[in-house]
């Protein structure tokens, strides 16, 4: 296949790369190794918007996180999606930890955040009573947001395919090379592609990209972040997202509210070998509750759902990389995106779209060329018992509760496979839509959401995934076991 451009990565920078892409007049097309969008780092984080106070000046990540930041409230109102400038504390609980809180504080001005200040402890415990009566003092940062990271990259998504943008999947890269005529060529398994600009967004795979064509080699570290996800019908403790103070390895293990109303605790920070190990310990684990608790001495697992963890890709230069790539004409990289990056993404895509444009002297699409962002229902959930009505007369579907525990219609969840990068996996209908995101984390409505991507996709029930890959729901075709037959004993 040939197309102008190639972007590796589908998650939050690449979908935001291939958004600014998508008004120029150009073809381009997204490719990934996982199934669907955003399944790597940007389904497993903690959702904050970081205001910038953290990075150092002067660095990528400083620059990029502001801008990005900045960025957040217009986009998601655009996009639907859902965002919450909640604010955030950082606590400290000794004479050290002050001094860290002044040297973010400086941090924080010199990058330009507004509105910082530091609160002595009976002003931070009058903002937040469930907080560790035994700290000293806080930053406060009313900038900061939290927002649904995977809902993020698929309205990205949605609004790049809609202004031409092609999504492929299962696509997991093998070689990349040049053709005789200097275009690159990109040899995934099960096709090749050819284009005059490739772009690496690539996430835990980006430095292993990167040194497939250059002579400057990276070396990345994966650094794993276990969480515990708390169930919504628990009252939340905490209005703001809650650090303790940094270290090395990041910005430690939070206490925070998501958009959906559930609370988040984590992340670890574990250097691994295997890119690709999401699994979670028991000793991550006791981590969490051991160091979340000394924020929140009341903590409590009781009503804990689930528990998660991904990948963060850390450079050893301490930086993101943006930009060309060195030595390799029209190759670019958004590479060691790790924590800012979901705040800093729009910011990256905005400018290595425009180093690409002004390069290749790409001509940007008039405006009446450009088709709106897809405009989506407000969830059933959130309805009044008013618009429910209407809904429902409007389209009998939306009276199929699918979901119990976070009241999912059918309609929602058809809509969701439609969508125009629409959903194919189970899980792919759980982020779209959270089904199966409640209480039970889906012992309800699995077959159902199951049987209804089937009927959408033309797939045999027995051909749905989890999430993609050999994580079918069924072992065998159902008439085979209803039989007492099958291939499996």
């Amino acid at each position: 296949m040939t197309t102008d451009i190639l972007i590796i990565g589908a998650g939050i920078t690449g979908t935001a790369l291939a958004r600014e892409i998508s008004r120029y007049d150009v073809s381009c097309v997204v490719i990934d190794r996982a199934c669907d969008v955003a399944e790597g780092a940007t389904k497993a984080n903690s959702g904050i918007v970081h205001a910038g106070y953290d990075a150092v000046p002067g660095t990528l990540k400083a620059k990029y996180n502001v801008a990005g930041a900045a960025a957040y409230p217009g986009l998601c109102r655009e996009l639907g999606v859902p965002y919450k400038r909640c604010g955030a504390l950082v606590i400290g609980f000794d004479e050290a930890d002050e001094k860290t809180l002044r040297n973010l504080l400086d941090r924080g001005i010199q990058n330009g955040v507004e509105g910082l200040r530091i609160l002595d402890r009976n002003a931070a415990l009058e903002m937040e009573p469930n907080l560790n009566p035994d700290i000293r003092s806080a930053l406060y940062v009313p900038t900061s947001a939290i927002v649904s990271p995977y809902e993020m990259a698929f309205a990205l998504a949605d609004d790049a395919a809609l202004n031409g943008v092609d999504f492929r999947f299962s696509q997991p890269v093998r070689s990349i090379g040049r053709t005789e005529d200097g275009r690159w060529h990109v040899r995934t398994d099960t096709d090749t592609y050819e284009c005059m600009a490739v772009v690496n967004c690539a996430g835990a795979s980006g430095a292993e990209l990167h040194n497939m064509i250059s002579d400057i080699q990276l070396k990345m570290i994966h650094r794993r972040g276990q969480y515990y996800l708390l169930d919504r019908a628990e009252q939340q403790p905490f209005a703001m997202t809650v650090f303790q103070c940094p270290s090395r390895m990041g910005k430690g293990v939070l206490v925070s509210p998501t958009v959906h109303g559930n609370l988040l605790l984590g992340p670890t920070a574990e250097d691994i070998d295997d890119p690709l190990d999401t699994a979670t310990t028991a000793g991550g684990l006791a981590e969490i509750l051991q160091k979340a608790g000394k924020t929140w001495p009341g903590i409590s697992t009781r009503t804990n759902i689930t528990n998660f963890s991904g990948i963060r890709a850390h450079l050893t230069t301490d930086d993101f990389m943006v930009g060309p790539v060195s030595g390799c004409k029209n190759a670019y990289e958004a590479v060691g995106i790790e924590s800012p990056g979901l705040s800093s993404a729009p910011a990256i895509a905005a400018d290595l779209c425009r180093m690409i444009a002004e390069d290749l002297k790409w001509n940007r699409k008039a405006d009446i060329g450009i088709r709106p962002a897809l405009k989506r229902e407000k969830a059933f959930a959130s309805m009044t018992a008013e618009e429910r009505a209407e809904m429902v007369r409007k389209d009998p579907l939306y009276g199929n509760i699918v979901c119990r525990c976070e009241t999912v219609t059918e309609a929602e969840i058809r809509q969701a496979v439609r969508r125009p990068v629409g959903a194919r996996t189970i899980d792919g209908v759980k982020r779209r839509t959270r089904a199966g995101m409640g209480r039970c984390q889906g012992g309800f409505c699995l077959p159902r959401v199951a049987a209804i991507i089937a009927e959408e996709t033309g797939c045999s029930l027995a051909e749905v995934t989890k999430d993609g890959g050999c994580s079918r729901i069924l072992a065998d075709p159902l008439d085979s076991f209803l039989k007492g037959g099958g291939d499996r004993e």
